[in-house]
């Protein structure tokens, strides 16, 4: 079994479906290449992406090749040059990570042992250079 992402005109994934298994074109209606277009075909105006439910933050978990950088969901973004899924990016601060395919703090987490949350506003607010606000621990 595969899945398969459907995504709309702003690069979002609006749905996620399991299907045919890519490899299994003996029962592929005529006039489609692929189980990506014929899927597409079912869903106007929307392109289809076949997505790994093995891959995540662009490792494969039983080992094998990672596919498209990411299992996609719903409100993920299709990232068609670098033929990967994307998270949503949850600070404006954060910066992607192209070995991994994740959003990452422009700050280090602490590696003190404690929890901390992510302070967008005191980053922002953070006149020094380079900024070291940010993380604000869990009391």
């Amino acid at each position: 079994m595969a899945h398969y992402a459907f995504i709309n005109s702003n690069n979002i994934v609006v749905e996620v479906i399991s299907g045919k298994d890519e490899d299994d074109t003996s029962t592929l209606p005529d006039g489609y290449s692929s189980w990506e277009e014929y899927y597409e075909s079912k869903r106007e105006g929307l392109t289809c992406k076949r997505t790994s439910i093995n891959t995540v933050a662009n490792t494969h978990r039983e080992g094998g090749t990672p596919f498209r950088g990411n299992y996609a969901g719903i409100g993920m973004t299709w990232d068609a040059d670098n033929d990967v899924f994307l998270p949503q990016k949850l600070f404006d601060s954060w910066v992607l990570n192209t070995d991994d395919w994740q959003y990452n703090a422009p700050i280090d987490y602490p590696n003190d042992g404690n929890n901390y949350i992510w302070n967008e506003n005191a980053y922002q607010t953070d006149t020094a250079d380079p900024k070291t606000q940010g993380w604000e621990l869990v009391e």
